[in-house]
């Protein structure tokens, strides 16, 4: 087989995420997995609880409100995040989702610059993209990246977001899921297949029963 051939035999699968939620970096080492057993090119994209919250704040708990407030901690990850892939492209973005995730997730670090500027050390990212946390110079391409994710599937969910092209033409989006921990192997497999499965069912929206544990990052 050429290698033209093999590449269009691959699935293209857009995964939108905010680096902040620990149920989305879970989902997102599910799907580095699902690279490895099926036939499958996950591509990055940033999303904003930040943006997907600015209009219901004083609807949210007290804890959540401080944090997704303009200038808030969830506000600075992401803004580097989308200056990261802006200035160095979609490789970059996977490389620094991967470094700041380990920090804030595994390692349980908090949502700092120097976090941060670790990160993109660690990425093999300019240091000076961090001062982007402090501004708004890339939030137009921040609150487009995140419509493009949340108009596909709407406002009452969260991160993260997958889309992958459907049988038709039409592209086959949705949130989630919501797992833990991340599964392997064979499981992480299965899991792919029914996801894709079910979400592909038109008129299905949803399934869904009550987390019973919090996430497990092994």
């Amino acid at each position: 087989m050429s290698q033209t051939a093999a590449a269009t035999d691959r699935t293209p699968a857009d995964f939108w995420f905010d680096p902040s939620c620990p149920w989305a970096w879970l989902t997102s080492r599910w799907m580095l997995e699902v690279e490895r057993v099926r036939p499958v090119d996950v591509r990055w994209h940033v999303m904003s609880l930040g943006v997907l919250n600015e209009d219901k704040l004083d609807q949210l708990p007290e804890e959540y409100r401080e944090k997704n407030r303009p200038g808030g901690p969830v506000w600075a990850p992401v803004r580097v995040c989308i200056a990261a892939e802006r200035e160095h492209g979609q490789e970059a973005l996977a490389r620094l989702y991967t470094a700041l995730g380990t920090r804030f997730h595994h390692q349980g670090l908090p949502r700092t610059k120097e976090t941060i500027v670790a990160a993109l050390e660690e990425a093999g990212l300019p240091a000076g993209l961090v001062e982007a946390a402090d501004t708004d110079a890339y939030d137009k391409e921040l609150r487009a990246s995140h419509k493009e994710g949340i108009d596909l599937v709407g406002q009452e969910v969260g991160t993260p977001v997958i889309a992958v092209p459907g049988a038709d033409g039409e592209r086959i989006a949705f949130f989630g899921p919501v797992v833990t921990p991340a599964p392997k192997g064979e499981q992480a497999a299965q899991l792919w297949d029914g996801t894709l499965m079910v979400a592909s069912i038109p008129g299905f929206y949803e399934i869904k029963r009550t987390r019973t544990q919090g996430p497990v990052f092994d």
